[in-house]
């Protein structure tokens, strides 16, 4: 049985742990992306500059977030520690926010987006496996998520125009 997860200060425990993902017994990173997705809906409807503008300082946020729940927990990267998580999934979803109607193109995207980003944050390809062997602390935990994430949405924007775009009305459906 593995030791539960000690609780922080409720600000950093709510961010640090994703609103609750980072507590899932099983594969929190992929919870957390998963949550991610969810506020990924909320915020696409922003303009793309405010869009980017919000993912920036959450990831500048999430240096002292990461690092300080890093610090009392004492240890590095906790798996439960995902709002980096939080932040490479946004960054990897950034090609659908011009774009995004929740038609089936745009949907797909999102899950092709999801896909790319977990499939790049576990496996690690240089340079994120790099960075996250030989940098510490809140900046880190960040980097090798804003990494994954940024491979993530080059290859998803050159995706994109593949995808199947619906007729009229959603998921091409006539009105």
């Amino acid at each position: 049985m593995s030791d539960p997860i000690p609780r922080l200060p409720r600000a950093l425990d709510l961010l640090a742990f994703g609103f609750g993902a980072g507590r899932s017994p099983k594969a929190p990173g992929t919870v957390g992306s998963a949550v991610a997705v969810l506020w990924f809906a909320v915020f696409a409807s922003m303009p793309l500059g405010f869009y980017l503008a919000w993912v920036l300082i959450a990831a500048i946020a999430g240096i002292a977030i990461c690092g300080e729940a890093a610090r009392l927990m004492g240890v590095h990267d906790h798996g439960g520690i995902v709002w980096d998580e939080f932040v490479g999934q946004w960054i990897a979803l950034i090609p659908l926010v011009p774009m995004l109607d929740w038609d089936l193109r745009s949907t797909l995207g999102v899950l092709i987006g999801f896909l790319l980003f977990r499939l790049f944050d576990i496996w690690k390809p240089w340079p994120i496996s790099w960075l996250d062997k030989r940098v510490h602390g809140g900046f880190g935990i960040m980097i090798d998520d804003v990494i994954a994430g940024i491979f993530a949405a080059i290859l998803l924007y050159f995706i994109l125009p593949w995808l199947p775009a619906a007729e009229a009305g959603w998921y091409g459906v006539a009105s």
